[in-house]
């Protein structure tokens, strides 16, 4: 993981695990990308967590976190942050937080 990350444990900017991402291109990533940037561009291809992200791809979240903002950052990816009012969350993310775990 160490490589994965280059030595990093936090994102360029703040991400939160719920932030949601989306492949910004179209197109396959080529091999010049590695291979863990490949990965996630796919999984972007529909709309996904930063957790769900770090679960399908087996890596922390911690890992996962680092690799996304990278990503956001050389414009492969975008991310969509929650809307917190006054530092609080949502309490229907919360919920439906909840109701997944319950599911499980």
């Amino acid at each position: 993981m160490y490589a994965l990350t280059g030595g990093r444990t936090t994102p360029r900017s703040a991400l939160a695990m719920e932030a949601l991402v989306s492949s910004a291109t179209s197109a396959q990533l080529g091999p010049t990308y590695p291979r863990e940037h490949r990965a996630i561009s796919e999984l972007c291809r529909q709309v996904r967590s930063v957790a769900e992200i770090s679960a399908l791809l087996s890596v922390p979240l911690g890992v996962a976190r680092v690799l996304v903002a990278d990503m956001e950052a050389d414009g492969l990816v975008r991310v969509y942050q929650p809307q917190l009012e006054a530092g609080l969350p949502d309490r229907g993310l919360l919920e439906r937080v909840l109701s997944g775990l319950r599911r499980l």
